[in-house]
Parts: C-alpha cells; sequence; structure tokens
C-alpha cells in the first residue's frame, strides 16, 4: 500500500424511518495530523459507538492500519442514524480511503453489517427495505451479514453477497470478483400448517356467519358481542381462512414492517400469509400503536394487511382503545419524535369480540347479576367514535343442543366450511377489483366519501328508506357512510349493481348494537 496525497473513501448503506428506506453516504477523509478516529452527521449513541467497534473489529481481523486522523460523515446529515448497521460501510471507507480495493469498484455495492470487536459480521434488523431502497436508487449488488442473505434475496434483480467477517470482505473486494450466494434464488414459501381451522366446526350462528361474509368480502370491520362461550373467538381464528391471497405489494410492504421490527428470520424472511395479531388487553397504548425511543411498530402495523383482534374489547382500557380511532381511519400511524416523524402502515381489518357486561350474560335477566349501572360502565369503555370505526355489530344468541347435533341419530351437524365461504369473498374481490381499477383503492370499506354516489347508486326504494332511517336514528355523517359501504359489499354478493332495500335494510341490522346495549329506543318506527 503506497502512501497518497489525497486519501478519501465512500460507500454506501441505508437507514430505515418507518418502513421506508433512505441511502447513506458514508465518507471516510484520512490525512495526518494527531491520530484520532470522529464521525458526524446527526448519530445516535450507538452509531457513534461504531467507532470502537470498526477499529478493534480492523485490528484483530489482522489489518494495522498508519497513526492517521480519520473523519467519518454519513450523508445526508440532516437525518437522523440510528442502528448498528452502519458499521460495515464505515469499514469499507476507511479501507477505500487507504487504497485497500478500487473506490470504483466499490460505488455499486451496498454495505449493510454490524462489526463483532473479533472482526466478524453479526447480522441486523430491517435488511428488507435497506436493499429494497437501494435497488430503487440503482444499486444491483449488496453485501450484508449471512444470516440476512435469505431476508436480502428476496428483492428481485438484486444480487446479495453474505460474508461472516470482515476479512472475508476485503479479499472479495480485492479480488474485485462478488459471487452471489445460492440460497438467494431459493423460493422461501412459507410451508402451510398441518392443521387448518375451518369454519365448518362452527355450530349454529347463522347470522354472525353472515356477517363475517360480508366483513371480510369488503374489509369491514366486525365487533362481536356475546356471552362467553357463544364462539366469538372460535370464528375470529377462522377469519383469515376466508381471505384471498395477498399481492406481492402486500407481501413485500408486511414484509418491510416485519423486517424493521425483528421479526423475520432464515425460516421466514418473508411473509406471504395474511398476518393475525390478537394482543392481550392488558397492552399499552405504545405497544398497540408503536413507539419507543427508537420507533418501533406496534400491534396494529404488524397485523397490517391482514386481522387485528381484540378480544374482551371491553376489558382494554378506554384510552388504548381510543387510540385506534385514527390509524383505522386512515391507515397509517404516524409516530412524531425530536429527529422527525415515523409513518407505519396500519391496513389492518379489525375484529372485535365483547361480552354484553362483566358477567357476560346481559340482558338474560335470569342469569345476569350485573346492576344498569355497572352494564353501562362496561359498555362505556367503547366510546360511540370508536364504534361509529365499526362497519358491522352483532349480537351472539346462546348456543342450543339442537345446534350442535341433528336428526335422531345425533348426527354433527357442519356448517358451510371456509373453502366454501371463500369463493363467494372472491367472487366479490373479482367485483371490486374490476369496479375500482383505474381508482387507488380496492375495497368497498375504502370507498372515499366523494365517491359514493358514483360507486353506491341506490334504487328509489332503497334511497327512500335510508332518508327514514337517517333521521329515525340520528346517524352521524361517518355512519351513514358506512352503511353505504356495507351495503355496497351486500349488493356484490348477491351480483347486483345497484343497491336495493334489502341491501340498505341488512346494513341498518348490523347498527344496531350501540342503541341496544346504550339504552336506545332503535327499534321503534323501523318496519
Amino acid at each position: 500500500m503506497s502512501e497518497r496525497s489525497f486519501m478519501f473513501g465512500v460507500s454506501f448503506c441505508a437507514a430505515v424511518y418507518g418502513i421506508d428506506g433512505c441511502l447513506i453516504r458514508v465518507e471516510a477523509d484520512v490525512s495526518n495530523g494527531l491520530p484520532g478516529f470522529s464521525l458526524v452527521g446527526f448519530l445516535s449513541s450507538e452509531v457513534k459507538e461504531a467507532r470502537e467497534r470498526v477499529q478493534i473489529g480492523m485490528k484483530n481481523a489482522g489489518f494495522y492500519l498508519p497513526p492517521k486522523k480519520i473523519t467519518m460523515n454519513l450523508s445526508p446529515a440532516d437525518i437522523k442514524k440510528n442502528g448498528t448497521g452502519y458499521d460495515l460501510a464505515i469499514a469499507v471507507s476507511v479501507f477505500a480511503a487507504f487504497g485497500y480495493f478500487s473506490q470504483e469498484y466499490v460505488n455499486k455495492i451496498l454495505f449493510i453489517g454490524e462489526l463483532g470487536l473479533e472482526g466478524g459480521v453479526k447480522e441486523v434488523h430491517g435488511v428488507l427495505p435497506m436493499v429494497y431502497t437501494a435497488y430503487e436508487k440503482g444499486i444491483r449488488w449488496c453485501v450484508v451479514p449471512k444470516g440476512n442473505v435469505p431476508e436480502a434475496g428476496i428483492v428481485e434483480g438484486m444480487h446479495v453477497v453474505g460474508v461472516s467477517c470482515l476479512k472475508e470482505l476485503v479479499l472479495i473486494l480485492q479480488k474485485e470478483v462478488l459471487e452471489e450466494k445460492e440460497e438467494t434464488k431459493q423460493d422461501y414459501a412459507l410451508e402451510e400448517d398441518g392443521f387448518v381451522l375451518d369454519f365448518k366446526d362452527v355450530c349454529g350462528q347463522e347470522f354472525v356467519k353472515r356477517a363475517v361474509l360480508i366483513a371480510a368480502a369488503g374489509r369491514h370491520n366486525l365487533l362481536m358481542s356475546g356471552p362467553p362461550g357463544s364462539g366469538k373467538t372460535m370464528i375470529a381464528k377462522r377469519f383469515p381462512g376466508i381471505l384471498p391471497e395477498m399481492t406481492f405489494e402486500e407481501q413485500m410492504e408486511v414484509s418491510k414492517i416485519y423486517s424493521v421490527a425483528g421479526l423475520l428470520s432464515k425460516e421466514m424472511p418473508f411473509v406471504k400469509k395474511r398476518p393475525f395479531r390478537s394482543p392481550h388487553h392488558t397492552i399499552t397504548k405504545q405497544a398497540l400503536t408503536g413507539g419507543g425511543h427508537i420507533p418501533k411498530p406496534g400491534e396494529i402495523s404488524l397485523a397490517s394487511g391482514g386481522v387485528l383482534f381484540l378480544d374482551e374489547l371491553a376489558e382494554f382500557k378506554r384510552e388504548t382503545i381510543e387510540v385506534l380511532r385514527q390509524p383505522l381511519e386512515e391507515g397509517y400511524v404516524h409516530i412524531a419524535r425530536t429527529e422527525g416523524t415515523y409513518r407505519y402502515p396500519a391496513k389492518c381489518q379489525l375484529i372485535a369480540a365483547t361480552n354484553p357486561c362483566r358477567c357476560g350474560f346481559y340482558p338474560d335477566r335470569r342469569r345476569c347479576i350485573c346492576t344498569e349501572k355497572q352494564i353501562r360502565s362496561y359498555l362505556d369503555k367503547i366510546s360511540g367514535p370508536m364504534l361509529e370505526r365499526i362497519d358491522l355489530c352483532v349480537e351472539m344468541q346462546p348456543l342450543k343442543y339442537h345446534d350442535f347435533f341433528t336428526g335422531e341419530k345425533k348426527e354433527k351437524k357442519e356448517g358451510e366450511s371456509s373453502e366454501q365461504l371463500r369463493n363467494r369473498v372472491l367472487q366479490a374481490y373479482e367485483i371490486q377489483k374490476e369496479r375500482y381499477r383505474k381508482e387507488n383503492f380496492f375495497y368497498n370499506a375504502q370507498i372515499p366519501s366523494n365517491l359514493l354516489e358514483t360507486y353506491c347508486p341506490l334504487t328509489k326504494e332503497a334511497e327512500e328508506y335510508l332518508s327514514e332511517i337517517f333521521s329515525s336514528l340520528e346517524l352521524s355523517a361517518r355512519v351513514y357512510h358506512k352503511l353505504l359501504k356495507v351495503a355496497r359489499t351486500i349488493a356484490d354478493l348477491e351480483q347486483s349493481g345497484q343497491i336495493g332495500l334489502l341491501h340498505i335494510a341488512e346494513a341498518v341490522l348490523y347498527r344496531m348494537f350501540d342503541k341496544k346495549f346504550r339504552g336506545g329506543d332503535a327499534y321503534d318506527g323501523i318496519k
């Protein structure tokens, strides 16, 4: 290695904000002066500590650098850098400045990885969005820790090289021969579960299963209320089985979320199934929506593209339930920090279940031991504004003996299977896909209010009935819009272009929960 008057090196890494990446240019300047190693560029404490990891890692890997003043800059300098994934790029920039390999060759590669003090390269979180960002910026090669190779290899068109130590990386770059590992070409399809939950196991509750079908067909939020043991949780766990498979775009978005959260693994480097998240009712607001000093996605984001199931909704803290209002409306969670605002997708479908009172048996006064005040206090945890964001509310009845068996031989009853329900859902999806082919949304639940008149044409009888209902129930604009969207889905299931009277009437039935259990007189005057 010859001494040069101008010693400067550059490499590229990436940062993650929310689930979106930003390409980071890592610059190294080596000059004469008091020996030192400094880093600048709006860095968090763990990035500043890279100075010690890189210096000692280089030494223990067998590379002894002459005593020089080394200054590192991570650009753009107005973006906060968090995490330990910059270590490898910092080391490469220093090596390039000292002339270990060609700068021109290094310019076309993305480097991600944490360095250990022994010179090993360790895995990091958030590799998928980093690599995807680099691909969008025109970079076609990336070097990552070996454990992150399956995750990075998901990005089609990106050539991935996995390394286990710094010495291995230097030898590769000196030879200028990057060899893509075979494992990046594998198809990482997730294995199917051996045991599949099927709707045919659900006995009775035909009215609720009808509501579930509508919710799945239009991606509507659903609330089930009923006594313990009536099948609320059983139905919710079978709900993902009747949803269609995610598109590749949805899979990529969900996989980015799981990558940032550190939930991807060698066995599951890519999320192909719709998520089903069921947090306990003791969960905090921050765990539900996301947050922390270094923001991470919460349960509502981890359920994006799939189902967020809140069992025993009335047992959640009221303030915890209330934080869902904005994400359910917008489909995103915004987390503000001093260094910037992070945005995580929250395009999940809410399925909630609750008992009608603390003992669970209201309105059966023969079994319910709760006072009117206790019942109201229990249900008041679910506020009116929160209920308005739930499209369908259904009441479940206690199961009878004849719901389980049929005939004198006591043969077990079997309901409609998940496959049958899924076929009907897929038919409705195809109708919506064709209808909204020129729009930036896909499902009936996502129709903007300014397009409801266009996509929800009513027959004369339906319009007259809806006008009467609007006045008698004193509906808000939000509930009125949700009625139209649910009626649109019901019409799609019947393959009807127009929304008829029966479609509106059925949609109204799913708005009776709050009126009935909050002491309203919703049934008066409705025919």
